[in-house]
């Protein structure tokens, strides 16, 4: 989703870092091998969260989300060197495809994948996080953020993705529609909540930036 003039869209993508080879090729194989490639994160956005992740500088890193693993392998470019990347996704079948970019990668060791359901893998990771970021299911994103604000350090930074939802958050709500409804609760909850400040970007589908006091 593109809330910019294409103008303006492809000015500011002509005037950004460009996306490593070894991503160009995972990006390749999604878009031939997998269905919905439109859940991978784009090289745009793919080079916003590399850059957060490497002013941040993690120590360790939990992402809700993995799908290919494009996100994963932009977000460990700013992994300190002895840092551990940690990513769940329900989606076994993707599990392969990961493993052959992560392997490929620079990162090969420092990334642990987890299949099955993050509402209960997270609780049995016993680490503390400098980075998270959440890009599964919208209707448990307020579950993932009670579940993760505690396992956060102090100062650590807190990634949502898709918060804009197609546009769908400004809309006459439908009823039947729980990914919209629970993303509006979401969006209330990270500007509300006392532990946390919070800047909501419009960079494609939404992506917010809360910080940990």
């Amino acid at each position: 989703m593109h809330f910019l003039p294409q103008k303006i869209d492809d000015y500011v993508v002509a005037h950004s870092e460009q996306e490593p080879k070894l991503l160009q090729e995972l990006s390749r194989e999604t878009w031939q091998r997998v269905l919905n490639p439109r859940m991978l994160s784009g090289a745009f956005q793919g080079r916003v969260l590399a850059m957060i992740a490497k002013l941040v500088a993690p120590k360790s890193i939990l992402e809700i989300g993995t799908y290919t693993g494009y996100s994963a392998l932009c977000l460990a470019e700013g992994l300190q060197e002895d840092g551990i990347l940690y990513t769940i996704d329900k989606n076994e079948e993707l599990e392969e495809l990961q493993t052959k970019y992560f392997e490929k990668s620079a990162y090969r060791g420092r990334i642990k994948q987890y299949v099955g359901n993050a509402i209960d893998i997270i609780p049995e990771i016993d680490k503390n996080f400098d980075l998270v970021f959440i890009d599964a299911d919208k209707s448990n994103y307020p579950n993932y953020f009670n579940l993760i604000i505690d396992k956060m350090n102090p100062g650590g930074i807190i990634l949502s993705d898709n918060v804009l939802w197609s546009g769908k958050v400004v809309e006459e709500l439908n009823p039947k529609d729980i990914d919209t409804k629970m993303l509006l609760e979401y969006n209330k909850l990270l500007k509300e909540d006392q532990r946390i400040e919070t800047v909501l970007l419009p960079i494609r589908d939404g992506l917010t930036v809360s910080r940990v006091k």
